[in-house]
């Protein structure tokens, strides 16, 4: 293992910015880990026999969040994820300013992955267009990691709010890609044409 710190941090240096291409992974895997200890304690306190019922997953309370997506590459899918069993995230950024969401499915899709989205500029409350868009792409159960490594190669070319509670926003957006996200390790691209989405953003960690 090579120990020295200035030749680690060139390599990360040389590969983009980490912190604003891949999210803050301990929060999605508690907020994934509490839907499974809910499910598993629902099953061991059902009577014998009953039914089995697993803890629900939405994106939205609202029951309208959603991600579409059209990818090829190195990952082939039309992405087609409903408000029911999405776990879906969103918070303001600070650098750059803007807000982050990250889209998933917890079970049931193959490939299984991970879409976030780093929003340049966007306000609370405040509608945008043309917004340039960092992107990533990642495999869940692989080491595929695929990144724009910044926010010149995706737009969202249309994006609205809509209070939800307190300084929690339901944002909708729509938008492209011109040029393909980039693996982090070894080869290949995805290039993600058109992606929609509606998802939660909780701008309190805001500092104002």
């Amino acid at each position: 293992m090579d120990s020295d710190p200035a030749r680690h941090n060139k390599i990360l240096g040389s590969r983009g910015n980490m912190e604003e291409m891949i999210p803050t992974f301990a929060t999605q895997a508690l907020t994934i880990a509490g839907f499974l200890a809910a499910a598993t304690l629902s099953d061991a306190t059902a009577p014998p026999g009953a039914p089995v019922k697993s803890a629900a997953v939405a994106c939205l309370t609202t029951g309208d969040g959603y991600l579409r997506a059209k990818m090829a590459g190195a990952v082939d899918a039309h992405v087609d994820w409903p408000n029911s069993g999405t776990l879906c995230e969103g918070e303001y950024r600070e650098k750059p300013p803007g807000v982050r969401l990250s889209f998933q499915r917890p079970s049931g899709s193959a490939p299984h992955l991970l879409l976030v989205f780093g929003l340049t500029g966007v306000k609370e409350g405040v509608s945008a267009r043309e917004v340039r868009t960092n992107l990533t792409v990642i495999v869940h159960g692989t080491s595929r990691i695929f990144g724009t490594m910044g926010d010149s190669r995706c737009t969202v070319d249309s994006l609205t709010q809509r209070p939800l509670v307190a300084r929690i926003y339901r944002i909708e957006a729509r938008g492209f890609c011109t040029q393909p996200a980039h693996a982090v390790r070894g080869k290949g691209d995805v290039l993600v044409s058109t992606f929609e989405f509606a998802g939660p953003v909780n701008f309190d960690t805001e500092q104002k």
